[in-house]
């Protein structure tokens, strides 16, 4: 784990204005020990909305997956951080994409019994697919994809099935 990744986990804001502004570590590093979390995976989880900011504003990508296909949006769907799910939203991320079982973070929602973040998410799909629509159309550059995910997804299927 990166010191990044441990300062927006602990919700140190400081240390991670410093560590970004000096360019001291990558906020799209993948962790391997943690399945593959970025420190924005860690920020979204705990509810730490400023630092969820600061992070995509230096450059994080709030469409990269774990391992398991989970977006910042699936961690904080299922531990309810309303705020930042409205932020991730805000902010055009992915707040739809499917994880490795097909779940995407409203269902984790459901499951947990956020009802405020599934009313909420239901919504906010509806409106991320018409922005998507919206920006092909438009020809306006949209990150929602984790280039290393159909890779990733194709070898955790070839896994399950030995």
């Amino acid at each position: 784990m990166s010191e990044l990744h441990q300062a927006a986990a602990a919700g140190d804001y400081d240390q991670v204005t410093e560590l970004l502004r000096e360019n001291k570590c990558n906020p799209n590093q993948k962790d391997i020990d943690w399945c593959s979390k970025t420190p924005l995976h860690w920020a979204a989880a705990k509810g730490h909305t400023e630092m969820v900011r600061i992070l995509i504003k230096h450059g994080a990508r709030p469409c990269l997956r774990t391992e398991y296909g989970w977006t910042p949006a699936h961690f904080a769907a299922e531990s309810g951080r309303l705020a930042v799910l409205r932020l991730l939203h805000s902010l055009h991320a992915p707040i739809d994409k499917e994880d490795c079982c097909g779940d995407k973070p409203v269902r984790l929602a459901e499951i947990y019994g956020h009802q405020d973040c599934v009313r909420f998410l239901k919504k906010a799909e509806i409106e991320c697919q018409a922005y998507r629509k919206l920006a092909a159309r438009e020809g306006i550059s949209v990150d929602d994809t984790d280039e290393e995910w159909p890779k990733r997804d194709k070898e955790n299927l070839e896994k399950q099935q030995l």
